[in-house]
Formats: C-alpha cells, structure tokens, sequence
C-alpha cells in the first residue's frame, strides 16, 4: 500500500482521496494555511468542514502545515491540492521542500499566460520552479476533466484524465486511484489536457450569465435555456480555438466541454455569472460572494491578457473571442451585462 500526502485540504484536495482510501493507502491530509479550521475539524469529528461529509474510512492522518516535513516523511506520492490562488505560494513555499525524485499529483487546474500571449500549464509552471530551484527529477502530474468534489465524494460515476510526462508514472498514479466510481484516462499532452480543464472555469461564468438573465426577465429563478446553449456553443468554439493556440491536442476538448457542462450545472462559478447576469456590477456581486474561492476570475483574467497579446501581435482577431472579451469587460473593466450575441453569428459558405 502507498502513502499519500495532501498539501492544501480544501474540498477537491480531500475529495480525490476518496477512491484512494477505498483502495486500502495511507493518506496524510496537510491543511494550507487557509485551512486550519478543516485540519482542527477533521481531528476532532473525522468530518470535512467545508464538503461537509465524513472522511472516508482507512488509515487516515491529519496535519498542519507546520507539520509538513513530518507528513512528507516516507511518502510515495505527494497531492498538490491547492486552488489557482494557492499556486503562488506552492510554487514559493512547497516546492523547495519537496525530496528529489518525487511523483507529485496535481489538481489545481490553471495556466499562466506569457509576455508574447503564448499559455503553459500549471504542471509546466511547477517544473519550471523546480528546475530554477536546482531539484531533480521531481515527476509533476495533473488530473483534468469534469469532476466536483462533492459529487466525487458521494460515490457519483466519474471520469478525468490524468497526464504527464512518463506513460509508467501515469498508470502507477492509476492504479492507486482507479475505483469502480472513479474513472481515468492517460494522456502524455499536458499542456493539451491542462489548457482544456481551465478554460471551462471563464467560459461557465460566462454561460452562466444567462441564468441571471433569464431571473432578471421573468422576475423569478427560472431558466430559459435557448440562451444558455447559445452561450454554450459560443463558448465551446472560442476553447477550441484556444486548445489549438495552446498547441494542445483536439481530442482533449471534451474534456473541457464536459468540464463546462458540470461547472455551468453545479460549481460556484455559476454564481458569480448568474449575478452578474441580472446586471449587477462585479464588486456588487463579489460583495455578495465574499469569501469564495472563484477560480474563474483568475483564470478568466489570464486568458484575456493573453489573447489581448496575441491580438496586438496579429494572431488573432478580436470577433473571434466576443465572449471572452465580454467576460473580460464585466470582470476587469467596470461594464454591466450587454451579451454580443450579433458576434456569435457566421456565415459558412
């Protein structure tokens, strides 16, 4: 049996231990600093706080983050589980701590745009650290697809893709994870697979914005969905055009497509694009949601700055990014809801 350490114990962080603990390892949850209160919890009542769920059973050990060295002590993997505001302080305070020749798993999906436009993954950010740091042979891995913690930790069928650059890596990690409810592809395109996973988190803000229209209209929580699938398809091909830019390979698009389905049904981005669907500025709805962890604003925000790069060099045109350049607006730039919906259209003669 393996040894597991978790660094950052928030919601997905513990839930991709679920399927591990069922297959008999030992995991080691150390909470950032952020989640002090979910390490004291889970000491006390063998519950997570926030998934608000018990831990499953098995050989299960609770740390805080003073306490790392001795969780990291022996352990065959290590589990990267902060979000994209995390990776900061993972990539300063983490990484120059982790032993040479380590196999680190990661689920904080996310990419950071470069000065000419171009995007590399969090995976590819992590070893770039390592590398600068002097540290050798470190095996960074990553998990992508649709996936919520807390339907993870309700047993809820599953399929994601873990990638990374060593095929034996890929299915020693799958065969620590694998369950009849968890279900994982292999894939050696990093960037591809990474890339496909984040953007979902900018474009289900901005298919949730007609949630908020539709509240907005009929003066009550119903939905139209005429809006939203055209949103959708909007969204869906400006990501595809992105995954080519990435260089990323097209087959890992549906998991991105499937990413922003589960997303715009039940992650904490709809909330931010439904409110700021019925018109609501961005700090009015950010007042609201105050204390969320809303990964779409970073990653919204990176790809906008990048594709403004790329546009300024001539790679690409600005119609064919409406949405995005819209989500950009309403995120970044003080404009209210005004959905181009004339830019979505074409002519394919």
């Amino acid at each position: 049996m393996a040894i597991i350490t978790v660094i950052g114990s928030g919601m997905m962080g513990s839930a991709i231990t679920w399927p591990a603990a069922d297959n008999g390892h030992t995991i080691r949850y150390v909470g950032s600093p952020l989640d002090r209160a979910i390490i004291d919890h889970a000491r006390a009542t063998r519950e997570h706080l926030t998934l608000k769920r018990p831990f499953p059973k098995g050989d299960l050990h609770f740390y805080q983050i003073e306490e790392l060295a001795e969780a990291m002590k022996g352990a065959d993997l290590l589990l990267c589980g902060v979000s994209s505001f995390g990776l900061d302080w993972f990539l300063d305070t983490i990484i120059p701590q982790i032993p040479d020749n380590s196999i680190v798993l990661s689920i904080t999906k996310g990419m950071v745009a470069l000065e000419d436009g171009s995007m590399i993954s969090y995976p590819e950010v992590m070893e770039q650290r390592a590398e600068a740091l002097g540290k050798k042979g470190i095996d960074f891995n990553a998990v992508g697809g649709p996936c919520t913690s807390y339907e993870l930790a309700d047993l809820d069928p599953t399929e994601v893709t873990f990638c990374g650059r060593k095929p034996e890596t890929l299915r020693w990690l799958k065969s620590l994870f694998e369950q009849d409810y968890y279900n994982i592809s292999l894939s050696t395109d990093v960037r591809g697979v990474e890339c496909a996973v984040a953007l979902k988190n900018a474009y289900a803000l901005g298919v949730s914005l007609a949630i908020g229209m539709s509240y907005k209209r009929e003066g009550r929580e119903f939905e139209h969905y005429n809006s939203q699938a055209a949103l959708f398809g909007q969204a869906v091909r400006e990501m595809t055009l992105l995954l080519d830019l990435c260089d990323g390979k097209p087959e890992q698009l549906p998991l991105g497509v499937g990413d922003l389905y589960v997303t715009v049904f039940g992650g904490r981005t709809r909330k931010i694009g439904t409110l700021l669907g019925t018109g609501m500025s961005f700090d009015e709805a950010m007042e609201i949601l105050k204390g969320t962890t809303l990964e779409s604003i970073v990653i919204s925000t990176r790809t906008a700055v990048a594709v403004r790069r790329l546009i300024e060099r001539g790679i690409v045109r600005a119609e064919q990014f409406p949405l995005l350049l819209h989500i950009d607006e309403l995120v970044n730039g003080g404009k209210t809801v005004n959905v181009p919906w004339k830019a979505f259209e074409r002519e394919d003669f």
